[in-house]
């Protein structure tokens, strides 16, 4: 399970702490594990590992240069208060193998192994001391410690302490608290479940003040929700509402409930919306040793959850009683005042038996798979290879005889014989309802193990909105919580009744016996009985048993069987699988929703579907717990799978994580999915990458395009005014030049004009001789004036000019103008700018007119 990292280095306490001598006491090589390939990890290592710990989760002990024999990786072994955590000394990362939560831990083992005759005369190398782990998660971890360093004795210690807390309290997830993934009521989502199946969800939304008003109780046209059961006077187990008969009084409730094995009468746990079928759920009834006891009470309740059709033409609906054990485990219980019903009892009935076992045959049968999967894995715990032990490569890993020393098949394990009868059982019950709408009554001994398997998964292959993240929540909060399948007690963890003077349990060894049992695994050691504490109980309770594992695994098997029905993939399933195990939230603590919430749970502790839904947000549609061919419409119905079709196998991504991790990558249909999924969607992302680049670069080059046309028309009209300015200079200097002046047209925009004067003009005195200068500030053009010397003047000279400047000159030479100065060689006129104001001045000759 994908854990986040949070909080910060904690600081640990002086008991977890050794002394350089203690750690390095004691260096003589083992046979297989040679130690000096493997030192130890510096002391300034784990005050660098706070990135690997959770909220809240604190170092109780170090064990350094320990060694994972499965991986013959040697690294830092921690424990904390939440798990055992081992770090790789060459890597500097977490080791998933080697890293196991606390309440996962089903049991624990010193072992020493001494060398073989052989080995000893030439290493005189102590004993082996070597700690052995097995996981409810199907995995068995072996650590290795050096000889006298008292670190091993520390870790084991520490293991016995908080592995299995006496009190609720001391677990993790209360010391971690609600924190980010705080949920809401879980009695609101019940409610909102109920109000579903009765179809009135869309008219009332359950609140906690409904809850605490106690107006709840609605119903339709067939059932009703009860508040009878509010304070759990009913029935201890039950949830505080419950679904009944409509017409079926809460009286007559109490009366039934006297009649079933601890009060848990029958209700409805779903019912069909269109036929009105319903599937019903109880324990088994106290009808004695020679089954001849009965109640009116019970039997008219189980009669009014059969009911008629909608047709009442159609007559009395058919009831099918589900007995979920073997008949003749139902008979023997018969000698303790129970047993199971008499169809002729019961109208319209049939009972059915379906021969599944009880808790302790499932937990020896995963005991059986476990150390299969173990022994003939890529990699066992003792760190050989399935494929070269006896001595050579044979098929199927291992030889014949060396598998037949421990488990012969996998079928000697018996755990798809027991998944298989699990699946076969709930495809019946869910036929009989879809095919034939007949009612199913469905109960074992207690009806809290086997008869919520049933019940929930039949409920699963009915409806699909239990096949969608939200309706799978709902149904095991319904089925499995509010039902009262008692969590603690199949955990092998305290309940809320415990008060710390209960006898701490040590190891339980399993029928098969431990993985050092087998030929195959003492080559080269012999080994010596595991060492025990001193103490006379077990380590895991008697009660322990993987009843959810089991119905997990049947989810499993449909989700391959039915790869477009689910919404959700396989990888989420394990992950709920692995937050159930690790006891790191809050939601599967104690035995039953009266026990949760007189302990606190719900507020003291984080919500473990918040958390899921919070991994889900992380990556979008394409995160790994999604099923990318999920279809709804393509299997809108129920699924009923044939009989030929219900042949279970090894479920990959669980069984095989840890014993052959590469073969689960290979063959897992959902992983590739995601990582082709992956693959497009980087392919999507370049794809919009490239078009907005595209988008920008198009629109730069509009505006280039667009600045280059406006420098475009700037250039186009800078060569208009050059091509207009070149004429009007010719034209100025074709006239000036007519006026006999030169002119000289300078870089820098200065005019030099030369002309002939006056004999009577001269130079101001202000300028130097010869020169005449006018500068115009108003103008850009200047323009020079050079007067030439009286002996160089021609004669002619003002003639010529009055003739260019005035056409009405008389021919005797008099000028009709005269007192305008044009004669003169400072005059205005004479120069390229005209003085308007000198013109305004000018008088005119009368005779000019």
């Amino acid at each position: 399970m994908d854990a986040s990292t949070a909080g910060s280095a904690r600081s640990l306490p002086p008991r977890s702490r050794f002394s350089d001598s203690e750690k390095l006491e004691g260096t003589g090589s083992w046979e297989e594990i040679e130690w000096m390939k493997h030192e130890p990890l510096a002391r300034t290592l784990s005050h660098g590992m706070s990135e690997f710990f959770l909220e809240a989760e604190e170092v109780i002990v170090e064990g350094y240069g320990v060694v994972l024999v499965n991986t013959d990786e040697a690294g830092t072994l921690l424990v904390t208060n939440y798990r055992l955590l081992f770090v790789s000394e060459k890597t500097r990362d977490m080791i998933s193998l080697g890293t196991i939560p606390l309440t996962t831990v089903e049991k624990f083992n010193k072992i020493a192994t001494k060398p073989s005759s052989a080995s000893r005369q030439s290493d005189k190398s102590a004993s082996r001391r070597l700690l052995q782990v097995f996981g409810k998660d199907m995995r068995i971890i072996v650590f290795a410690f050096r000889a006298k360093t008292k670190q091993r004795r520390a870790v084991f210690d520490a293991l016995l302490r908080w592995s299995r807390p006496l009190r609720l309290w001391d677990l993790y997830t209360f010391t971690c608290g609600a924190s980010k993934y705080s949920g809401t009521n879980p009695k609101v989502r019940l409610l909102d479940e109920y109000f579903r199946l009765l179809g009135i969800s869309s008219a009332y939304h359950a609140s906690d003040d409904m809850i605490e008003e106690g107006s709840f109780t609605f119903s339709n046209g067939r059932w009703r929700i009860s508040g009878v059961n509010s304070n759990y006077g009913l029935c201890a187990t039950y949830p505080f509402a419950l679904m009944f008969p409509k017409f079926f009084t809460d009286d007559e409730v109490c009366q039934a409930s006297t009649f079933r094995s601890s009060r848990r009468l029958p209700v409805i746990s779903w019912c069909h919306p269109a036929t009105g079928a319903v599937l019903a759920r109880s324990s088994q009834p106290l009808v004695g040793l020679v089954m001849n006891m009965r109640s009116n009470t019970d039997e008219k309740l189980v009669a009014a959850l059969c009911g008629q059709f909608l047709d009442s033409q159609e007559g009395q609906r058919k009831l099918y009683i589900v007995d979920a054990r073997p008949r003749k485990n139902a008979l023997a219980n018969g000698a303790f005042g129970g047993g199971s019903e008499s169809a002729s009892n019961y109208l319209q009935s049939e009972v059915v038996f379906l021969g599944i076992n009880n808790i302790h045959v499932m937990r020896d049968s995963m005991v059986r798979l476990r150390e299969y999967l173990d022994t003939h894995g890529t990699t066992s715990s003792d760190g050989t290879s399935s494929f070269l032990r006896q001595g050579g490569w044979s098929w199927g890993g291992g030889s014949v005889s060396g598998m037949s020393a421990s488990v012969s098949t996998l079928g000697d394990t018996g755990w798809l014989t027991h998944v298989h009868c699990v699946l076969a059982g709930s495809s019946w019950i869910a036929a009989r309802i879809a095919k034939e709408s007949a009612s199913v009554l469905v109960h074992c001994t207690d009806g809290w193990d086997r008869t919520t398997q049933l019940v929930s998964l039949s409920s699963l292959l009915l409806d699909p909105y239990y096949r969608t993240f939200k309706g799978f929540q709902a149904l095991v909060e319904k089925d499995w919580l509010a039902f009262g399948h008692p969590f603690s007690e199949r955990m092998g963890l305290p309940t809320f009744s415990g008060s710390g003077d209960l006898p701490f349990e040590l190891i339980r060894q399993p029928s098969a016996g431990n993985i050092y049992s087998s030929p195959g695994r003492q080559q080269s050691a012999s080994l010596t009985q595991p060492q025990m504490p001193s103490s006379s109980a077990a380590q895991t309770s008697s009660n322990y048993s993987p009843i959810f594992l089991q119905w997990i695994d049947c989810v499993a098997q449909l989700l391959r069987m039915y790869p477009f029905a689910f919404e959700f993939s396989s990888i989420f399933v394990v992950d709920l699988l692995d937050c159930m195990l690790s006891c790191r939230f809050g939601n599967f603590l104690c035995n039953s929703e009266q026990e949760r919430e007189q302990s606190g749970v719900p507020e003291s502790c984080g919500c473990l579907w918040v958390y899921l839904a919070n991994l889900r947000a992380s990556g979008g549609q394409i995160h790994v717990h999604y099923n990318l061919l999920y279809d709804p419409i393509k299997h809108e119905g129920p699924l009923l799978p044939p009989a030929a079709a219900l042949s279970p196998t090894i479920w990959p991504q669980f069984h095989l994580r840890w014993a052959c991790p590469e073969e689960v990558e290979v063959g897992d249909v959902g992983t590739k999915t995601i990582s082709m999924a992956n693959k497009l969607s980087d392919l999507q992302k370049a794809k919009d990458i490239s078009e907005r680049k595209n988008k920008e670069l198009l629109t730069s080059l509009d505006a280039l395009t667009m600045e280059l046309r406006n420098e475009k028309c700037l250039s186009n009209s800078a060569m208009n005014l050059a091509t207009m300015a070149t004429k009007e200079s010719d034209a100025i200097k074709r006239a000036v030049q007519s006026l006999g002046c030169k002119i000289h047209f300078s870089c820098g925009g200065r005019t030099t004009v030369d002309i002939d004067s006056l004999p009577s003009a001269s130079p101001s005195k202000s300028e130097p001789a010869g020169i005449i200068q006018r500068n115009e500030k108003s103008n850009n053009l200047s323009v020079s004036l050079s007067v030439m010397p009286d002996d160089d003047v021609p004669k002619d000279t003002l003639s010529q000019l009055c003739e260019s400047l005035c056409p009405f000159r008389s021919r005797d030479g008099y000028c009709r103008w005269p007192e305008a100065g044009c004669a003169q060689v400072s005059s205005q006129f004479v120069g390229i700018t005209a003085d308007y104001d000198a013109l305004d001045q000018l008088s005119i000759d009368d005779n000019y007119f």
